[in-house]
């Protein structure tokens, strides 16, 4: 599976249902609904996280040097790379993970997983299983994974800065004008951004208008005569799509495409929901505003 696979499938599966176990009313759960046990007592020495927006979240909370196990798709920060590599985060093996030895193991909280984290928990492996889809997300996923590992504090700490640092950002492009753009996530069939995806929340703080934000679904399968029809200012693409969109003659009937409007934007920095949003959200907005320094 490729980066863009990746991309793609973490957008398609933010609908994900979630259960209910049955534990103590009240007690932290996560997005399996079970719940949460503090790690403050007996911190995890020995952590697996299969979702590079825990993997980043775990080294800004400290808890990196005992991160032991990764997705391949884990490459920020540069010491994420040193960890094991364990495959892919959906449907991960889970011999590979079992022969870490973790004493707790993330995974995103899609259905996909689900039976993979019933065999950890069968193996007497604690896991916490997040799905972090939405800015709104980041603040729970950041605090379950504070109490796990025992870094509370240092949670509250990230939750606030990155809040800070989006919230200026939003404040330095709220006067401008903003353009229109549509996001080019897949081709063959086209998938682009809808009001479910924290793209589009993305967008909208760096100051410009998703031509799909009418849809409701994160990820909308779309066709490219209703692109032409939405006629979006700026066409917004990772660097392969980018590089397809310039060299198809069928993407040239959309007028931003043709006259050289295609923002590339680094899909490792803007794809997920994580520490780096403050981050993403500044590149993008400096992109889309140039002489802007949010």
């Amino acid at each position: 599976m490729s980066l863009r696979s990746w991309f793609l499938v973490c957008l398609t599966t933010a609908a994900a249902c979630r259960s209910r176990s049955s534990d103590a009313p009240g007690a932290a759960r996560d997005d399996y609904g079970v719940a949460v046990s503090a790690g403050s007592a007996a911190r995890p020495a020995r952590i697996v996280s299969l979702n590079p927006t825990t993997t980043e979240l775990l080294f800004a909370l400290g808890a990196g040097p005992r991160v032991v196990g990764r997705t391949r798709w884990d490459v920020w920060p540069d010491s994420a790379r040193a960890v094991a590599d364990l495959g892919p985060g959906l449907r991960p093996n889970v011999e590979a993970v079992l022969a870490r030895h973790p004493d707790l193991v993330v995974l995103y909280a899609s259905e996909d997983n689900r039976a993979a984290a019933e065999q950890l928990r069968a193996a007497s492996v604690p896991v916490v299983a997040l799905r972090t889809d939405r800015i709104a997300d980041f603040r729970r996923s950041t605090d379950l994974l504070g109490l796990a590992t025992g870094e509370t504090e240092r949670a509250r700490l990230v939750v606030d800065t990155v809040a800070t640092s989006l919230d200026r950002v939003r404040h330095a492009t709220a006067p401008l004008p903003h353009p229109t753009i549509f996001w080019h996530v897949w081709d063959a069939p086209i998938f682009t951004i809808g009001r479910g995806s924290y793209l589009n929340e993305l967008v909208e703080i760096a100051g410009a208008r998703n031509v799909y934000g009418d849809l409701d679904a994160p990820s909308p399968q779309v066709a490219l005569e209703d692109v032409v029809r939405r006629d979006p200012e700026y066409v917004i693409a990772g660097p392969e799509g980018a590089a397809l969109l310039r060299a198809s003659a069928s993407w040239r009937g959309v007028r931003a495409v043709r006259e050289g409007r295609v923002i590339v934007v680094d899909t490792n920095l803007v794809g997920r929901p994580s520490v780096r949003m403050g981050e993403a959200a500044a590149s993008l907005a400096r992109l889309l505003h140039p002489g802007l320094a949010p």
